[in-house]
């Protein structure tokens, strides 16, 4: 529950996020969290030199791309670039945060 509204705070903070009805953002919530448990652990390796060299920033671009990743399975979830799928994550990843108590 805590990502879906973060996913629908981002959508109405962040242009070029949209999502078009509250179950939308349910099954959003939860093809993100299955792209963030099965796909990330993965790119998260296969970019590891990339990662390094840039002090760990490349990993707000890979959150980005699992954030587009999800939107293409999801209909009526749209992303529309990089960099709004960027600050989508970022603003995804605050919410959570703060709502889940910062654990």
């Amino acid at each position: 529950m805590i990502t879906m509204f973060a996913i629908w705070f981002a959508a109405w903070l962040v242009p070029g996020i949209a999502i078009n009805t509250p179950a939308t953002g349910f099954v959003a919530a939860l093809i993100l969290g299955l792209i963030n448990i099965l796909v990330k652990p993965i790119f998260t390796i296969l970019t590891l030199p990339l990662t390094i060299l840039t002090l760990g920033l490349f990993l707000l671009v890979l959150n980005g791309f699992m954030l587009m990743l999800a939107a293409y399975f999801v209909p009526g979830f749209s992303v529309s670039g990089l960099m709004a799928a960027i600050f989508g994550s970022i603003v995804i990843s605050v919410v959570t945060s703060l709502l889940s108590g910062g654990k």
